[in-house]
């Protein structure tokens, strides 16, 4: 592999400012890239070499004739298969949409189009984005770059992959309750959720619309503020956006000294007990032994409702997944099957299209949810959910009164085996104990490599409240930098030297 393809998404951004790469030399790397290792990794499931190479061409048009460019223009990127693009295939991971193509952009896509950023495909994710391994895709699960034979976790593994293996320096993804963390702790790479309203969630196929939030997906905190910068602001499209300006994050980033006196730091007390890995929690507790050692202060503090926060993540995730696959009938949207025999009805050809459309995953939150939301139970289960909701926001409201953020493992464990627990959904549930608080609060986290455990990378995540998404790029760098030399970012030999 060049030397190119290893750099930042802002190294590159320079480079190409400075006139020593073209954007169509770059875009070209990116997809002969994506050519070579698709076949073995699986991140993405469509291409979209001809428009990427027509948008970079115009980018190096622009910037032969002194226009004035963003900030990114010209450096590739790759676009979780949620998001709609228009004219270009967008299935969610699953049969039920294939073939589907969007009338209409996303508008995070529109703003990567006005950024002048090349959109190189689409990334597998799995299915409706319900999953925490990307094993559930209809299209086959993706590789982790550091063991091929290894999830790179879900529901975005196939952006996180995409950016480890060097395929695309930058990606965007979705975090409903975890999907861009914990693929970024597995993978080794940045994986942000701002703030609830603070980018837009028009034109992404909604899985739970009050816990959905788009996030960048990168290689270095740095580079994920400036695409954060992009794709944040206010939309007019979206009922939940923040009417608010975009902060400066990226300033935020390369302002944030190596002496953090004066930082207060939490650790939660309900997640420094069981359910991690001995190893995750070796280079976690290292980690903030660096941070302690820079000058922060660290601080135990304790958030009850986090024991029961993962269980009511299970139960409101479901109701909204319940009424926002409604829609995919065969009658409305989504494939339509009719039956072999008998009549065709309405409801035989609903039951047909949904029996062959949806995979079992998204038919068990399916039925999860539709028995929550039913009148008998509404007021035992989801009510009931939405109180803890509530507990775990004020518990998180208490501990930032103490603390400036709160720090914890991205994942209880590093990247496990396919099939390990695929047959276990309580087991693969339990991969987002440490990520669910902050999309019941909507409050930013972010997931940087810390270290590696057996020689798989170990992500630290950093959660700030709400609206200071730039306090946790801020951290987020200082963890990175105190990290040094650790090999957190990079994957395996093998995929470095092909």
């Amino acid at each position: 592999m060049t030397q190119l393809l290893q750099k930042s998404a802002l190294e590159l951004a320079d480079m190409l400012a400075a006139g020593e790469l073209t954007s169509v030399e770059l875009t070209r790397a990116t997809l002969d890239r994506i050519e070579k290792l698709n076949p073995t990794i699986n991140a993405f499931l469509h291409v979209d070499a001809e428009s990427a190479l027509e948008t970079a061409r115009e980018v190096d048009e622009k910037r032969a004739r002194g226009e004035q460019l963003g900030r990114l223009a010209g450096v590739p990127i790759a676009i979780k298969d949620n998001l709609v693009m228009r004219g270009v295939p967008t299935t969610c991971g699953s049969k039920m949409l294939e073939g589907w193509i969007p009338p209409y952009d996303a508008t995070v896509v529109i703003k990567i189009r006005e950024a002048g950023m090349p959109i190189v495909g689409k990334t597998n994710m799995d299915e409706f984005a319900m999953g925490s391994s990307t094993e559930h895709s209809a299209f086959g699960p993706t590789r982790n770059p550091w063991d091929t034979e290894r999830i790179p976790g879900g529901s975005g593994g196939g952006s996180a992959a995409a950016v480890a293996a060097f395929m695309v320096p930058l990606a965007l993804g979705s975090d409903t309750g975890g999907s861009i963390r914990q693929p970024g702790s597995v993978t080794g790479t940045v994986g942000a959720k701002p703030t609830y309203g603070a980018v837009s969630r028009y034109g992404l196929i909604a899985m739970a619309s009050s816990l959905d939030q788009v996030g960048p997906v990168a290689r270095t905190v740095a580079d994920a503020a400036a695409l954060q910068e992009i794709i944040g602001g206010h939309d007019p499209a979206d009922s939940t956006s923040l009417d608010a300006p975009v902060p400066a994050l990226e300033t935020a980033v390369r302002s944030m000294s190596s002496d953090l006196s004066g930082l207060k730091i939490g650790i939660v007390e309900q997640m420094s007990e069981d359910g991690f890995e001995s190893g995750v929690r070796e280079e976690f507790n290292a980690a903030v032994g660096r941070l302690e050692a820079a000058g922060a202060e660290i601080a135990t503090v304790s958030c009850p409702s986090f024991d029961h926060a993962l269980a009511a993540y299970y139960l409101i995730m479901p109701a909204e997944v319940s009424s926002n696959m409604a829609r995919f009938d065969g009658m409305r949207y989504g494939l339509r099957v009719e039956p072999d025999e008998g009549p065709i009805t309405a409801e035989r050809v609903m039951a047909e299209s949904r029996g062959k459309g949806f995979g079992a995953e998204v038919k068990r939150r399916i039925i999860l949810g539709t028995h929550v939301l039913a009148a008998g139970h509404y007021d035992e289960y989801y009510g009931s959910a939405q109180k803890v909701r509530t507990l775990v926001q004020r518990d998180l409201e208490e501990a930032f009164s103490k603390v400036d953020v709160l720090v914890s493992p991205t994942s209880p464990t590093t990247a496990f085996r396919f099939g390990e627990k695929v047959g276990d959904p309580m087991a693969m549930y339990l991969n987002d104990l440490a990520t669910i608080p902050a999309n019941l609060a909507g409050i930013p986290g972010i997931s940087v490599p810390c270290g590696l455990a057996d020689g798989l990378p170990v992500g630290f995540q950093v959660i700030a409240p709400a609206h200071r998404d730039d306090l946790m790029y801020q951290v987020a760098a200082a963890v990175e930098a105190s990290a040094g030399d650790i090999p957190g970012m990079c994957p395996a030999k093998d995929w470095k030297d092909n």
